[in-house]
């Protein structure tokens, strides 16, 4: 029994994802939100996504029969029925905006994902099904398509590279199911990286957000979107005044390229990058310590068959400065795929300049071993020392008897180690960890692999979505030890 305080802080997925604020150009205090509220309310849906869960049934007929007894092949079949798989259907609940008058919808990847029903409903209670365009799990965006010839009241995109710290925000989601709900705050950061991915650029928001806003909006002060509500940091699971909204400026691009090709396509330029620190750029004759080391080049790569080399540094991209590592993959991604793109680099002391033609993200292995996992070999439990745990694989026990959304996918915690990297993390013995730095487990080999390469890498914070035992959702933010 652990007799101090412990200060437990996680992500949590909203897979009822409130708002957050970002007020541009507020001037003041708002007298009421009230006026802005009525006008935007009925471009927001609830949304409700439906899967089937296979569930097996926890024990067979307690009962064994001899050989040759008459009530051998009876019993023997009645087990078999009842040990047969079985479907039950699971409902996830999230937001959701309309940017079209022809009903296309804007939400979270992870609210409709593995799903085989959507539905849309409105604050007038209109409820309408919905198909879907396209969906990017990197960013966790879904781009979705009312069925229905009714003309929509649309909403537009703020520029959020304009947001503001300070500036008054609101957001209207379906928290909990409850729907319709308007809250309001203001921006509280911009460009917030909370390790859940590659493009991390969050804006943070004090608006109350929870469970079931997820892919809700969040507007500024003229009705715009400046943010698409996802995540919060929190103690217990509900709103602590810390929540997160994907960028309006980068989810535009993400959107555009789902509604014309119903996938996305980002830049891809072939380099492991890492932070230029002050030290780093005294050592290469650095004025100030900008742009992205080039630690490694794929041999693969665009940027291979350019000349780049490992020790370059780039400062610049299609007139763009680099002033931080963050900045390129992200200004990488937004360049078109086969386009040339002119890239500056510091290199013995000096800047050249090199043209490179960008590939494609998704094309290249390294996105396709996030995305496809290999088979990997069956390993039923494993003491992983860099968490400080004991895990073990999901069985059919456990789908059946905790009815788990994620089917066989994942590991359980089996054990936690005192002093190990879980013991002061939210996380509990019996909780299943489904996905790690948002991409998803398969079993134990599968986490085993996925956390040595993050650890080689030099990864000290993973992300980990757990289920717990109510099977909520959430993320949980961990240090490696």
């Amino acid at each position: 029994m652990r007799s101090f305080l412990v200060t437990k802080i996680f992500i949590v997925v909203l897979f009822l994802s409130q708002f957050m604020y970002s007020g541009v150009f507020a001037k003041e205090t708002p007298a009421s939100f009230a006026d802005l509220a009525e006008k935007l309310m009925p471009s927001v849906v609830n949304i409700s996504a439906t899967r089937v869960v296979e569930t097996r049934p926890q024990t067979p007929f307690p009962f064994q029969f001899p050989p040759g007894s008459p009530f051998e092949d009876f019993f023997n079949e009645f087990n078999r029925q009842q040990q047969a798989p079985q479907k039950r259907q699971s409902t996830a609940l999230g937001s959701g905006f309309v940017i079209s008058a022809d009903g296309i919808v804007i939400t979270n990847n992870h609210v409709i994902q593995g799903s085989e029903g959507i539905f849309v409903k409105f604050t007038n209670n209109k409820e309408y099904e919905a198909k879907v365009i396209g969906t990017d799990p990197v960013s966790d965006i879904a781009v979705l398509q009312i069925q229905s010839k009714d003309k929509f009241k649309p909403v537009t995109f703020a520029d959020s590279d304009k947001a503001r710290v300070g500036e008054w925000v609101m957001a209207i989601g379906n928290p909990f199911g409850l729907g319709g709900t308007v809250t309001s705050g203001i921006i509280s950061a911009i460009n917030r990286d909370i390790q859940m991915g590659r493009y991390d650029n969050f804006i943070q928001t004090d608006a109350s957000i929870n469970q079931g806003n997820s892919g809700g909006p969040l507007f500024n002060m003229n009705g715009e979107v400046v943010g698409i509500n996802t995540a919060i940091f929190s103690q217990s699971g509900g709103s602590v005044g810390i929540g997160f909204a994907i960028p309006s400026t980068f989810a535009k691009n993400v959107i555009a390229q789902l509604r014309e090709f119903g996938e996305t396509r980002r830049g891809w330029l072939g380099v492991r990058i890492q932070e230029v620190t002050k030290e780093i750029a005294e050592s290469l004759g650095m004025k100030e310590a900008i742009g992205a080391l080039v630690a490694d080049v794929n041999d693969k790569s665009p940027a291979k068959t350019s000349g780049v080399k490992e020790g370059d540094v780039i400062i610049e991209f299609n007139g763009i400065k680099i002033d931080t590592m963050r900045k390129l993959p992200k200004v990488v991604a937004d360049a078109p795929v086969g386009k040339k793109a002119i890239f500056k680099i510091w290199r013995d002391k000096k800047i050249i300049e090199k043209t490179i033609v960008l590939g494609r993200l998704e094309d290249s292995e390294e996105f396709k071993e996030k995305v496809e996992p290999k088979k990997l070999e069956k390993q039923e439990d494993l003491l992983l020392k860099s968490l400080g745990a004991k895990v073990r694989n999901v069985n059919d026990q456990d789908v059946s008897s905790r009815k788990l959304p994620t089917g066989k996918n994942g590991v359980i915690i089996q054990e936690i180690i005192e002093d190990g990297a879980l013991f002061d993390s939210t996380i509990q013995v019996g909780d299943v960890v489904v996905a790690l730095q948002n991409i998803k487990i398969i079993n134990v080999a599968d986490f085993s692999e996925k956390l040595e390469k993050l650890i080689k890498a030099g990864s000290k914070s993973l992300l980990l979505t757990v289920i717990d035992s109510q099977n909520r959702s959430r993320y949980v933010g961990v240090k490696v030890k």
